[in-house]
């Protein structure tokens, strides 16, 4: 693979396994406390240390976050890494549209990681400060154009409803192809299956910040 930045913005860090060792100060709890502790290069097997090769080429969060969680489970988590791959960097859905939906299922989901590291991608994909900010708060964006309030209206039914409403598909269709319309489906899940890692672990992102996500109301 020749890039992924699965879930950080910045620079990309190159450099060898050895980045696998994060320093407790980078992570919401100790090793003791954590529920799936940073692993570290002893505690490696053969085929995680080969993924972890991978990783640390080209993510610049090293194998925190969702990585710690899909090293327990090599052969899976390097199918996952591949798909992210594909949904970040080769997908059909513009990047605008595309960081749109991550920012939906970030704010579904309130994971702070996800959103943390998308929010600036989002903005530098052309997503206006305003739309991200009204999601940041749980509202229906006031300002957002056509494309996005199809992208909006068909990721919050399928996500809250479990259902795409005809009126939206039309909406949908007349705007993307198939495989645009596929994609989305496709990164939408495959975002909740990272906030579902993350949200399982207990990982805030890093100690010491205030998370830029509240939670959501419940109904």
């Amino acid at each position: 693979m020749k890039r992924l930045i699965l879930l950080a913005s910045g620079v990309a860090v190159i450099g060898s396994v050895s980045a696998l060792v994060i320093p407790k100060t980078d992570v919401r709890a100790s090793d003791d406390e954590a529920r799936f502790p940073q692993l570290k290069m002893e505690q490696l097997n053969d085929e995680q240390r080969q993924f972890t090769e991978e990783i640390v080429k080209v993510s610049s969060i090293g194998t925190r976050g969702p990585y710690n969680m899909m090293l327990r489970s090599p052969a899976m988590g390097e199918r996952l890494f591949a798909l992210f791959d594909y949904l970040r960097f080769h997908t059909s859905v513009p990047p605008r549209l595309n960081e749109f939906a991550i920012l939906i299922q970030a704010r579904l989901w309130t994971s702070q990681v996800e959103w943390t590291a998308h929010y600036p991608l989002a903005i530098k994909a052309g997503l206006s400060q305003a739309v991200a900010d009204d999601l940041k708060e749980g509202k229906r964006p006031a300002s957002m154009q056509p494309d996005e309030t199809v992208v909006y209206d068909f990721c919050m039914e399928l996500s809250n409803k479990h259902e795409v409403s005809d009126a939206t598909f039309k909406r949908a269709r007349a705007l993307f192809s198939d495989q645009q319309m596929v994609d989305l489906v496709a990164l939408s899940g495959t975002y909740v299956t990272a906030a579902m890692l993350l949200t399982a672990a207990g990982d805030d992102g890093p100690s010491g910040k205030t998370p830029p996500l509240r939670p959501l109301p419940t109904h």
